[in-house]
């Protein structure tokens, strides 16, 4: 079966998932963000790839980091961008997804970029729009399931500051359970030949049979940090959780929370990351979010990148 993903020829057609992607597809995407990291340095505001092209962005979910970087990269590219207010849409009057799709398909629209809270929103879409190959799907996060572009931009974070994933240690702390950044990132990790990836988390926010993914488990935090190049820091996604799964915010902070004494275990020149939005107390200490270690502000930075090259990549560029 073709990957739902790539075309005919094996070009990406929509981006869905890191899962079952081709680490040369990957390779592609973090060599196409460096070029234009590049171009950012050098002060270049606008390039002209998407010029004439309309990227609607399609939000039925809350984001403020991920439209607005979304945005400033279509807008980069020189696309026409228009943000669909979901709240006072068709959608919020009974509209289907699928006959909003229709409609903007019909206002000549060429690239949706979908943040949906049910997992499969995004693959749904791209197999409606099959038959209009100039159309194209960009995954902003569905449910639990993938947040591509996220876990592209940490790979993206990880290879700039230490060059080969084949060589790393990488450990995913905390609410794995809920958390679509999570299995992108490992999911790509995987891909791309990481031999150590490690999940660290209280059983209650680790998925059951999480080991099937190619990782360490571990439930005691200075145990899974030890020798470590790079960990990741997940919030607790409150939102998504049903019933109680901690005793509370303080108790996690105390077993699960980097502080410097835990971050001392990990390899002295370990960087520290975070998908955001941080909250300060309860993963991270604050002296670590803004220590020197710390990576995270040049992963929004990277981010940017990292959308302009999935969107130019996708417009045939």
């Amino acid at each position: 079966m073709r990957n739902p993903q790539l075309n005919a020829h094996g070009e990406l057609q929509h981006l869905l998932t890191i899962e079952g992607l081709p680490r040369e597809v990957i390779v592609h995407i973090l060599d196409t963000a460096g070029s234009f990291v590049g171009i950012t340095e050098r002060d270049v505001k606008k390039v002209p790839i998407l010029r004439g092209k309309s990227v609607f962005n399609l939000f039925f979910e809350n984001s403020t980091r991920t439209r607005t970087t979304f945005e400033i990269a279509a807008k980069r590219l020189s696309a026409d961008v228009i943000n669909l207010n979901i709240n006072t849409s068709s959608a919020a009057k009974g509209e289907s997804l699928l006959d909003t799709i229709d409609n903007l398909s019909a206002m000549h629209a060429d690239m949706f970029v979908v943040r949906h809270a049910s997992s499969g929103a995004p693959h749904l879409i791209a197999r409606h729009v099959e038959a209009h190959p100039h159309l194209h799907v960009v995954n902003a996060g569905d449910g639990r399931h993938a947040h591509p572009t996220q876990g592209l931009l940490d790979l993206y974070t990880l290879r700039h500051y230490k060059q080969d994933f084949t060589r790393l240690s990488v450990a995913v702390v905390g609410d794995v359970l809920h958390s679509r950044v999570a299995r992108s990132l490992i999911h790509g990790l995987t891909t791309m030949g990481t031999p150590d990836v490690r999940v660290i988390g209280p059983k209650t926010l680790l998925p059951e049979g999480v080991e099937k993914l190619g990782v360490r488990v571990f439930n005691d935090m200075n145990e899974g940090l030890r020798g470590c190049d790079a960990i990741v820091m997940l919030r607790l996604q409150n939102e998504r959780m049903k019933g109680p799964l901690l005793p509370s915010a303080q108790e996690f902070f105390k077993s699960y929370g980097l502080t410097a004494e835990k971050l001392a275990l990990a390899k002295p020149d370990a960087i520290v990351m975070h998908p955001g939005p941080m909250n300060r107390g309860v993963e991270i200490d604050s002296a670590v979010a803004d220590g020197p270690r710390s990576v995270i502000l040049p992963q929004v930075t990277f981010g940017i990148a990292v959308r302009m090259a999935v969107m130019a990549i996708l417009a045939g560029q």
